[in-house]
């Protein structure tokens, strides 16, 4: 690898989904534009994996940095780079738009060179989220990747898309000028943007509680936290599969990760402070969502309550401030991304033969569809943190974590596993067994070869996480360690 090449891996990642996009204007017919949008995600899921192969995981601090002043009036500049929180939110960033693409290869019909572009454009201002070190740039590319996802929802979207997006929308604005006005106060008191030298600044007692509120309640839309979800099964219930995908697989994790990068290191104290109500919050997120799940007749509705009680578990473990809890959160979020990635494709898999995502129109799905069942059965029993698959190792962590706190939350939160497994396991049931319930569920025919591609990348990576995690809690184990570290010593 050349030295240019090595040096400036990270822009290249980020300006290869912008050079797909300008590509796409000159690309007309529908076969070129899905190759064109496949072939961009496909390079830069490759240039993922080249960094995660040069990637030290021995070493705590930031790798791969570049800074060039933009705007050094105001102290502004592009800075972007990696530790072993973010490495991996960027691969799983680069790992689900070619899956995205795939996904909706034959169910977009319209408006498809504008679809593939606000792919493209999500997964640059993503990448752009997870690698910045400068507060500007992270908070002008989060609000970059609420664009795209409104138009997704709005323009592509079911019967109620336009009520979904402007609820989408409207929270979605509330959590980013709560975030605006946090990052501009820890500006004026800091005098810089920079993100490392927030965290070494000693902030005034009074200031401290109000900027860590904005960032914190900034963080929780996004998550989204009980009692700021409500928007996310609607978004979820209305999006196509692929604004599903990404809103579920990747825009949520910005909540998470900005926790771990912002409210963490920057105010430990009030971290602290605010951390048993953040736990009984979590908890009773694990629990909500299961239940809500448990009670939905619709597929996609169900699997947007069950992001709920998972991202429970990601809150519980970041605040639980001990290496297990920190590490399971981390893994949560990437293993969320790929079972609940892997869920709604299989839903619109199902939606794209018969327009129905409703449980009730389905059944004796084994018969006619063995593979589909056998995929949907897999990720099924993932979702829950069945041993072997990916979910039971994050799970596990934050359970060890939180532990150190008080016992009572993982007794609770063993409650939204059994949760789990019990809305998992019954619309498994009603889905594939049984007799089919209509006409469209007798005629339905199994995956064919190009849903076998979508989905089967997803299947190999939960397994082989969930049998060998090693690799993904070695690349983020010096980095957690050092963000604990530093908690630890200032408390």
């Amino acid at each position: 690898m050349s030295s240019l090449f090595a040096e400036h891996i990270l822009t290249w990642m980020i300006l290869v989904p912008f050079i797909g996009m300008v590509a796409l204007l000159f690309v007309h017919e529908r076969k070129w534009v899905l190759v064109t949008t496949l072939a961009t995600t496909l390079v830069n899921a490759a240039l993922a994996l080249q960094l995660w192969v040069s990637f030290d995981n021995v070493e705590k601090g930031l790798q791969f940095v570049e800074r060039v002043e933009w705007m050094p009036t105001f102290g502004i500049q592009y800075a972007v780079g990696v530790d072993g929180i973010s490495v991996l939110l960027v691969l799983l960033t680069t790992f689900l738009p070619p899956l995205c693409v795939l996904g909706s290869w034959d169910s977009i019909t319209t408006r498809l060179k504008a679809f593939m572009m606000l792919i493209l454009l999500v997964e640059g201002a993503m990448l752009v989220v997870f690698t910045a070190l400068d507060a500007f740039l992270f908070f002008m590319m989060w609000e970059v990747t609420m664009i795209p996802m409104y138009f997704m929802i709005v323009l592509w979207g079911g019967p109620n898309r336009v009520a979904a997006g402007l609820k989408y929308v409207l929270y979605s604005l509330t959590g980013s000028l709560l975030l605006l006005i946090g990052i501009l106060a820890l500006s004026l008191q800091a005098g810089t943007f920079d993100i490392l030298s927030l965290a070494g600044y000693d902030y005034t007692p009074d200031s401290e509680f109000w900027i860590f509120l904005a960032l914190f309640l900034g963080f929780a839309i996004k998550l989204p936290m009980l009692p700021f979800h409500t928007w996310l099964p609607d978004a979820h219930s209305e999006a196509p599969t692929a604004g599903s995908v990404l809103l579920a697989g990747v825009l949520l994790k910005m909540g998470g990760y900005g926790f771990i990068r912002f409210c963490l290191p920057i105010f430990p104290e009030m971290s602290h402070a605010f951390a048993p109500a953040v736990l009984w919050m979590s908890v009773a997120a694990v629990l909500y969502g299961g239940y809500m799940a448990l009670a939905q007749v619709d597929l996609k509705r169900l699997v947007a309550y069950s992001s709920v009680s998972h991202m429970g578990f990601v809150t519980l473990g970041i605040f639980s401030f001990n290496n297990e809890g920190v590490e399971g959160a981390i893994l949560q979020m990437v293993t969320h991304g790929l079972t609940t990635g892997a869920m709604f494709l299989i839903v619109g898999q199902l939606y794209d033969r018969t327009k129905s995502r409703s449980i009730a129109d389905y059944g004796g799905l084994q018969q006619r569809m063995p593979r589909f069942v056998a995929i949907l059965s897999l990720f099924a029993v993932a979702s829950f943190g069945l041993p072997t698959t990916s979910n039971f190792i994050g799970e596990f962590l934050i359970l060890v974590g939180v532990s150190y706190e008080n016992f009572v939350f993982v007794v609770l939160a063993m409650g939204g596993i059994v949760l789990g497994a019990a809305y998992m396991l019954w619309m498994l049931q009603r889905v594939a067994f049984g007799e089919a319930r209509t006409e469209a569920a007798k005629k339905m025919t199994d995956l064919n070869t190009r849903e076998m591609w979508t989905i089967m990348p997803l299947a190999i990576a939960v397994v082989a996480i969930g049998v060998y995690p090693g690799p993904l809690l070695e690349a983020m184990d010096a980095s957690v360690t050092f963000v604990v570290e530093r908690l630890a010593s200032i408390l």
